[in-house]
């Protein structure tokens, strides 16, 4: 063998070597991406009950929600009744109310009045005699 054939056989031998350091990595990847398609494929399968599940609940939340709706324009509805209530009692009675408190206010600070002065008349009597 000559030195030349010595040198391509050497060559031959490198290139193997480096073509099947390079297969090694080459099958992990390949492998890799198979359990990957294979984890993929399980997530796409378990979101799908998922997300039917999910349309379930929305659809029971928005119902949920316009009995809520309902409920909030009730109770709005009553909150505008009970003002009125109360307008219509203030208007009516109120001015009324008022004015017998007034007058009965008016009625006690004359009788206490009177009652001081009687008092009073009673004491210069009583230090007369």
């Amino acid at each position: 063998m000559s030195v030349g054939q010595l040198a391509a056989i050497v060559a031959a031998v490198a290139f193997v070597i480096l073509v099947v350091l390079l297969a090694i990595p080459l099958l992990k990847l390949g492998r890799t991406l198979d359990e990957a398609t294979i984890a993929i494929r399980k997530a796409h399968e378990g979101t799908e009950p998922l997300l039917s599940d999910a349309g379930v609940t929305l659809t029971t939340v928005n119902t949920q929600l316009e009995r809520v709706d309902g409920v909030t324009a009730s109770a709005q509805a009553v909150a505008a009744n009970t003002k009125a209530l109360t307008t219509l009692f203030t208007a009516t009675l109120g001015g009324p109310l008022v004015k017998v408190a007034a007058l009965s206010y008016g009625l006690r600070k004359a009788q206490q009045a009177r009652q001081l002065k009687a008092a009073s008349k009673e004491s210069k009597r009583s230090r007369r005699a």
